[in-house]
């Protein structure tokens, strides 16, 4: 049964491919010869070749449409819109035409004076003659002072032609003005240009560990501003004595900046000392006459009646005694001042103001002065190599200078025997109580303590508050 219904199928299938040949004839007439055999006989067209055929026909068909439709549906889109820009018309500046050279830069030569120099020195160094020095100085005009006196430091600029003449000259009339003097022009010019000057105020604090000078240093000041701190406590303090490690400052100054570089140091607005747990204060104040003074925080005179050492000494020689073997006599008896060893030649300065008693050799002082002071306080001062230029009867002031350090008289080497004497009688100089100097007057007192003390005052505890802070910090109490 089952291979009758094969046989069928096999008629059936042999019957459609007769009719597909009768119907294409033509075509397998075209496309006999496309057989791969070899034969001469030609086979008819088998049904599983027609399904290769329409396949590779329809993936064809697919390739092109693939192709074709991205094409086509790019040419069909509408075409962009470009976006719109308005464009607005700016007045721009007009451009100068640069007809102008530019300027020729100076070559400027600066010259700074050192020790001993003369101004004739350094134009000789520059190749220039005493003609070209006397063309400057002829047209420096009212300037011409500053050219006679030169300090070590000064600056000089020096403008030099390609031959080396001398085109002109910038130099300081004084502190705030500069002078140029040009010489290459038809007739010799000058001109005065003032200097921006201003101050700034700066704070250091520092710790005495071996001098006050180290100390100052530590803290940032020059050593012209540690004299100035010196110099206002000298009346209370001995620097060479006195000082102990430990001893401490703080002070509020001003600096000078001139053109915006620092030019050197201003004054002192305020300052303390702490020495040996005394607390001595000075305070910057500008007194009804207009002049300025330092005055300690109860509104008195930080210079007191009497320099407590009117000489610059390197040490002690001799105290004040009852009974002290002389050195050259080798007889015991009292010395009854008090000897400041110093190189032969130091200044020695009047210990306050007073009139000139007596000037003149005395035995076993040599080259001797005494100065009266008021009814009951004189000074006296022995061994000088020379006097000052003071005579008896003439009037000197605190801090002037009387002589000078020597040793004449009985002496073994040079030093100042100086003595403290109320009325009379010698005193030990340095124990004696120094009378007080006046308070200011009411009025001027109430400003100094509202304007001065109490703002600065404040100022100097947050400062110490701080540095106390400091050290709190980089040492850390431990609890355990």
């Amino acid at each position: 049964m089952a291979e009758d219904k094969q046989g069928a199928r096999q008629s059936r299938k042999q019957a459609i491919c007769r009719k597909a040949q009768r119907r294409h004839s033509h075509f397998y007439e075209r496309c006999a010869h496309w057989s791969f055999s070899q034969s001469d006989v030609v086979e008819p067209i088998h049904w599983h070749r027609e399904r290769w055929v329409l396949a590779a026909t329809a993936l064809l068909m697919t390739l092109l449409c693939g192709f074709i439709m991205p094409a086509w549906a790019s040419a069909m889109r509408p075409a962009a819109t470009p976006e719109a820009h308005t464009l607005l018309k700016l007045a721009l500046p007009k451009v100068a035409a640069v007809t102008a050279a530019k300027p020729v830069v100076e070559n400027w030569q600066v010259v700074r004076v050192q020790p001993g120099q003369t101004l004739s020195d350094i134009f000789s160094e520059r190749g220039l003659s005493m003609t070209d020095l006397q063309k400057i100085v002829d047209a420096s005009g009212s300037a011409k002072t500053a050219l006679h006196s030169l300090h070590p430091g000064e600056e000089f600029d020096f403008l030099l032609g390609s031959d080396g003449t001398l085109k002109g000259l910038r130099f300081d009339q004084d502190d705030t003005n500069r002078a140029t003097v040009r010489l290459d022009g038809n007739s010799p010019t000058v001109s005065v240009r003032q200097r921006d000057m201003d101050t700034r105020e700066e704070v250091a604090h520092g710790v005495i560990r071996s001098s006050l000078y180290a100390a100052g240093d530590q803290a940032g000041l020059d050593g012209a501003m540690v004299g100035k701190l010196a110099d206002l406590f000298k009346y209370d303090v001995d620097f060479v004595q006195d000082l102990r490690d430990g001893d401490s400052f703080t002070v509020i100054y001003n600096d000078i900046y001139r053109d915006g570089v620092r030019y050197g140091e201003g004054d002192i607005v305020a300052a303390e000392f702490i020495n040996q747990g005394t607390r001595y204060t000075a305070y910057r104040f500008k007194k009804a006459d207009g002049s300025f003074g330092w005055f300690s925080e109860d509104g008195r005179p930080i210079q007191k009646s009497f320099l407590r050492i009117p000489v610059d000494f390197t040490r002690i020689s001799s105290t004040f005694s009852t009974a002290r073997l002389h050195p050259i006599l080798g007889l015991m008896r009292a010395h009854k001042g008090v000897d400041y060893a110093a190189p032969t030649g130091t200044p020695i300065h009047a210990a306050g103001d007073g009139v000139i008693k007596y000037r003149g050799w005395m035995n076993g002082y040599g080259n001797f002065v005494i100065i009266q002071h008021s009814g009951t306080i004189s000074t006296a001062y022995g061994h000088m190599s020379r006097y000052g230029t003071e005579r008896v009867g003439q009037h000197v002031t605190q801090g002037q200078v009387i002589g000078y350090v020597g040793m004449t008289g009985l002496a073994t080497g040079p030093h100042l025997h100086y003595e403290f004497r109320v009325n009379g009688t010698q005193r030990n100089p340095q124990t004696v109580t120094l009378p007080k100097p006046e308070l200011l007057p009411g009025a001027q007192l109430a400003r100094f303590r509202t304007q001065v003390v109490e703002p600065q005052l404040a100022r100097l505890t947050e400062l110490d508050a701080r540095i106390k802070l400091a050290k709190t910090d980089s040492h850390p109490s431990s609890d355990n």
